[in-house]
This record gives structure tokens, sequence and C-alpha cells, in this order.
């Protein structure tokens, strides 16, 4: 099982997404198709229709077949699991999603992955965007941590990971805007006052998300930005690559010796 032709299913239902993820139910332990929805328009998801069926798959035409070939590759290069990857246009309304992520979004889980592309979107950004969550794919499943353990430093660690196997395999040129928000000063800073003293912020905490995102107190999208940094300086510094650090503990990237 791979991509789902969710091309098919947005014919059929794209103007009742609820209804459209009462397809998706199976996938999930629990939630309704309401849940489920709601679930994933908080991460990019379109949460009206704003056109037709056909007009929404022929505005992603080409999509599958990118990801497809994309799967196909980076499954053999990171020895990465077999799961059902789900295709639907983005929420184009979404001023944060346009501002940081050019409008693409996705969301991973170990069992399953979910991208939400643009009408705007070029090959190179759509498998960027595939590069990056089935990096996070294959961390949730080879990194010996369960995801609900999972603190503040190794969810920065899981976005900078997935962010430089981006910069590995498509190249700088398609790295997420937030990549370029801070100086190197900048980011040690961020690194130093910021993260690092709330690095086993658990990730039900409201500080976990107010930090990687940048929200209230924090500078915007702080957590991801100084994630990508501290793992392109370790991958430099050791000459490694996306593949060896899949299954490697977050303290031992972030060069922290001692945990409080």
């Amino acid at each position: 099982m791979s991509v789902i032709r969710t091309d098919r299913w947005l014919l059929e239902s794209y103007d009742s997404p609820t209804q459209l993820c009462k397809k998706l139910t199976s996938y999930f332990n629990e939630g309704t198709d309401l849940e489920i929805h709601q679930h994933l328009t908080s991460h990019g998801m379109y949460r009206r229709p704003f056109q037709n069926g056909e007009k929404a798959v022929n505005d992603l035409k080409g999509s599958w077949d990118i990801v497809r070939k994309e799967e196909k590759l980076l499954k053999k290069e990171w020895d990465g699991p077999n799961i059902p990857i789900f295709i639907f246009p983005a929420d184009n309304s979404n001023q944060k999603l346009k501002r940081d992520f050019n409008g693409k979004s996705g969301l991973a889980f170990k069992d399953k992955l979910f991208l939400f592309i643009s009408e705007s979107n070029a090959e190179k950004e759509i498998k960027a965007l595939f590069t990056h969550e089935y990096n996070h794919v294959c961390r949730l499943s080879k990194f010996d941590k369960n995801e609900e353990d999972y603190v503040l430093l190794d969810t920065i660690i899981l976005e900078g990971l997935a962010e430089n196997a981006v910069r590995e395999f498509v190249g700088e040129d398609f790295l997420a805007n937030w990549t370029t928000y801070y100086s190197v000063k900048e980011l040690n800073k961020l690194w130093n006052n910021l993260v690092l003293p709330n690095k086993e912020t658990l990730n039900f905490e409201r500080a976990h998300q107010d930090i990687l995102y940048g929200l209230r107190f924090a500078p915007k999208m702080a957590g991801y930005c100084a994630g990508y940094y501290i793992v392109k300086k370790y991958m430099e510094a050791n000459d490694l690559t996306s593949k060896d650090l899949l299954n490697k503990d977050s303290r031992i990237i972030a060069q922290i010796k001692k945990f409080n």
C-alpha cells in the first residue's frame, strides 16, 4: 500500500469533506469522520469546497505520480515503511500556511501520511513536502521512543532532520521559508535562551507548541528554525547524511552531554 487514489475520492466527495473523511475512519483507531476532518484541517487540509471535484483533481494533476515516484526512491534510500499516503487540496485561505510553508503542508504518523497541496505548488515543491513528511514517518518508525513521550527537544530534532533531508535530496532552493528567518547569531541565542531551558517540555504542554511554532512569547517558528540549525551543524561537523540520523538519540544530535 502506498499512494491512495484520493483523486477518485475527490471526484466523488469533494463537496462534502466530512463525507470524504468517512473513507479514512478505518485508518484511525478512533474518531468520527467529523473529528478526523477537524484534525486534518488543523494541519492544512481544505475546510470547505471552493470549486468542484473535477477542478480540484485537475489543479493537483500529476501530484499522485510525483509522490509515487519519490516514495519509491526514498523508501529504498531510508529503508522506510510501506504506508498509505493521502493527497488532498490545501486550505488556500490559511495565511500562515501561505507565508511559512508556501501553501502546502503535511501530517505524518508512524503508519500513514497526509499531504495537503495547492495548485500553485511546482513539482520540486511537492517533492520537498513529501521528503520532509516521509522523513518524519521514518524517524517515528526507527527512533526508539514513543511519540506520546516526545519532549520539545525530540520534536525540534524531528523537524530539523526532515528539513535537512529536503536540503540533501531536493536542494536549498526548496527549503521552507522559515529556514531563513534568523541569522546564526540569532539562532544561537534562540537555542541557548529558549530551547535548552525548555528542552524537556512535554508535547501536551502549551509551551511546547508555543516554542515550536513561535506563539505568544516565542519568536515565530522558533523551534523549527533552531531544529534545522542544530541538525545541520551536527551533520556537517560529522559528515553524516539524513539516513545516518534516523535512529540517533536527540540528545546526541543536539550534542547535549547531560540532561538536568
